[in-house]
């Protein structure tokens, strides 16, 4: 396994983001969701994470912004993306967890994600319904995963309300 550089992204970043998404995804949807996300008020500073190569070279990405689960000031990690080349190299981990713990550091308390329920739970998101969290849209209820990100702050119960250009 490699040892990823992860960092927050900076504005020279933000094209080769927008590549990493492109490619991961092949079609546009993700990596227009990062650019809208970017425009909105959900936007956090310093929670948009790349795991770089030993050159400096950005391969992976994952995003976190704001959401709500009920009242409860939340955020939600998408996309996450790698470069097909890179995929299952560790990329991605590292930049999830370098995401979570750039949140922590925030002061933020709860992640929630929907998302492959494989992956995820290396993290430590659990089922969301298991929480009383759930969607305004039907999704497998094993994909709607959650995260505390402080043990004295355990999971609120609620529906997630989403940054506005998720369109959830």
């Amino acid at each position: 396994m490699r040892n990823w550089i992860t960092r927050a992204e900076t504005g020279t970043d933000v094209p080769t983001v927008r590549d990493i998404n492109l490619a991961a995804f092949g079609t546009p949807a993700e990596a227009d969701l990062v650019d809208a996300l970017r425009a909105d008020a959900s936007w956090i500073e310093g929670l948009s994470l790349v795991a770089a190569d030993e050159h400096g070279t950005a391969v992976g990405h994952a995003l976190l912004t704001r959401c709500h689960i009920g009242d409860v000031p939340a955020l939600c990690l998408a996309p996450c993306a790698v470069l097909p080349a890179y995929q299952r190299t560790g990329a991605g981990s590292a930049a999830v967890r370098a995401a979570l713990d750039a949140a922590r550091d925030l002061g933020e308390r709860h992640v929630v994600v929907l998302g492959h329920p494989d992956y995820y739970p290396r993290f430590g998101f659990t089922r969301a319904g298991a929480h009383g969290i759930g969607l305004t849209i039907d999704v497998p209820d094993e994909a709607l995963m959650a995260l505390s990100l402080d043990a004295d702050h355990p999971l609120p119960s609620g529906t997630v309300r989403y940054a506005a250009p998720f369109g959830i």
